[in-house]
């Protein structure tokens, strides 16, 4: 099946759909770093990557998808989302960077058979419920064009009074959407992302989204109950680090928990070297060289080794180093290497990141975990080829 990738980024959510088996024709994306990153893992055959077509590097504004029309069976993308991120300024519509206008019209363009699109948690406050609402009505009906003169409430209404009166003219489809939690699929981060998923309703599918495979509940029972967690990662009694209030909620668990334990950051990196012993030489050419200067404080202090990571931030000046750094058992911290960043994110380890840490660290703060993105797709994938 095929597939155009817009917004790619570093390339999390186009790996993880292109491992669910969708073939990319077009892939899309502005940043230069971001494209240097993929243009490098291409060039070296890593993974999905290697064949995937050379990055589109610029605007999506200024392209026309319609010669893709018919030929493609998914859309998917992450419309930049600082414009609701609960890191950011918070502007929404108002913010230039808002390109959900742009994914609407890229659906309408190539009329695919399914689209997926994601975006930050904050998109989902109530503060931008009348936006949120808009986003839905456009991906429904992307025919419905927003006309010269018109703003984006008046366009809404239009949408709004199409809706309600059945309208069945033009391209349509069926739309879902939910705020997913990375850890609950098998990520090892705390990372919640709201992700839309569209079916062209003359397909007739009915969906809906996986059900979820991880839970705390199931990691406090095999860290308080059966100690399988410690046992199996050797920690010493003395040196098992839980709290009281965690500890007791595990205890109190009735019986162990169908799902899998949540994945956490010693599940991710235990096996990667100290990168404070690592030789800088090997750090450099694995991604995995120590950055100096992290310090805590109240509100900044780090993601304990022994839970799922807090979600990694890109930040609206830098990195902020409370989400990006490591809080060992003793209290003392550090930052994440660039590598064990990308193991938090699921990416595989041949996967090599361009630019310098805080670069980095800013497309690895900004992409979708590759393990969500697969489990996402891999259902999309197995519906449409049922109804083909």
């Amino acid at each position: 099946m095929r597939a155009v990738e817009l917004f790619a980024g570093a390339g999390g959510l186009g790996m993880g759909i292109s491992k669910a088996g969708f073939t990319p024709l077009k892939v899309v994306e502005w940043d230069r770093w971001c494209c240097d990153t993929i243009r490098e893992n291409r060039r070296h055959g890593i993974g999905v990557v290697g064949h995937w077509p050379a990055p589109t590097e610029g605007d999506v504004r200024s392209l026309d998808f319609r010669s893709y029309e018919g030929k493609v069976e998914l859309v998917s993308g992450g419309p930049p989302c600082q414009p609701f991120s609960l890191g950011g300024k918070h502007r929404a519509q108002a913010d230039h960077r808002d390109m959900w206008a742009e994914a609407v019209r890229v659906v309408r363009e190539i009329k695919p058979r399914a689209f997926i699109f994601e975006n930050v948690k904050g998109l989902t406050r109530a503060t931008f419920a009348t936006y949120l609402a808009y986003v839905l009505h456009q991906l429904t009906y992307p025919d419905l064009v927003r006309r010269d003169g018109e703003d984006w409430l008046g366009h809404l209404e239009r949408l709004e009074r199409h809706h309600t009166a059945g309208g069945v003219e033009g391209l349509r489809y069926n739309v879902v959407h939910r705020v997913l939690n990375a850890a609950n699929y098998g990520v090892p981060q705390r990372r919640e992302r709201v992700v839309f998923v569209g079916f062209r309703e003359d397909l007739g599918v009915r969906w809906s989204f996986p059900q979820e495979t991880h839970s705390l509940e199931a990691l406090l029972w095999s860290q308080s109950r059966s100690n399988f967690y410690w046992e199996r990662h050797k920690v010493r009694l003395v040196d098992r680090n839980l709290d009281a209030r965690a500890y007791a909620r595990g205890m109190s668990l009735p019986s162990r928990p169908p799902t899998k334990p949540w994945l956490t950051v010693r599940d991710a990196i235990s096996d990667l070297p100290d990168p404070e012993y690592f030789p800088i030489e090997a750090g450099e050419e694995f991604n995995h060289r120590l950055q100096s200067g992290a310090r805590s404080y109240p509100g900044h202090t780090g993601s304990p080794l022994d839970e799922p990571a807090k979600t990694l931030k890109a930040g609206v000046h830098g990195v902020p180093g409370g989400e990006n750094m490591l809080c060992r058992p003793d209290g003392t911290v550090r930052y994440f290497t660039v590598r064990e960043s990308a193991r938090i994110q699921t990416f595989p380890d041949n996967y090599r990141f361009h630019g310098s840490w805080t670069e980095t660290m800013r497309q690895l703060g900004n992409a979708v975990p590759v393990r969500l993105a697969h489990v996402v797709a891999e259902h999309v994938a197995e519906r449409l080829k049922k109804a083909s």
